[in-house]
């Protein structure tokens, strides 16, 4: 029995990281690590021999222990992976933030160059420069 409810919990979250892949909620390069997941779990679920086996060849006294100290790397793993791709974003950000505000300034330049005499009727005030770490 608990085998069966293993077996259907481990499909209704497979079903949901696809669902969420199709709706376009969980990009692909993160489905993959998820779906690993879900096999490798939906394999120990249908053949539980497998983990007493590996625990005895590792040397472990409990299975469960084994079970829980690889859940534990695999969280380890992916908060790793999510700080990489963080940091990634975070550059990518503060790199997008300097070219919009070199941008902006070129911008109001030009306007400046086109309208030497100072501020049309229409035109706005130059806005204020935002201090360097109020971007990031």
């Amino acid at each position: 029995m608990a085998t069966l409810v293993g077996f259907i919990f481990v499909l209704v979250i497979l079903l949901i990281i696809f669902e969420m892949l199709r709706r376009r909620h969980l990009r692909e390069k993160y489905a993959v690590i998820w779906i690993i997941i879900g096999v490798g779990v939906l394999v120990l679920v249908a053949f539980p021999q497998l983990l007493f086996w590996s625990s005895n060849v590792l040397g472990v006294k409990v299975p469960s222990n084994l079970l829980f100290a690889l859940a534990l790397v695999l969280l380890v793993l992916v908060c790793l992976h999510l700080s990489f791709e963080q940091s990634q974003a975070e550059d990518e950000i503060r790199v997008l933030a300097e070219e919009v505000g070199i941008l902006r300034l070129k911008v109001l330049e030009l306007e400046e160059s086109r309208n030497p005499g100072g501020h049309a009727a229409g035109d706005r005030p130059r806005p204020e420069v935002l201090p360097p770490d109020s971007i990031s």
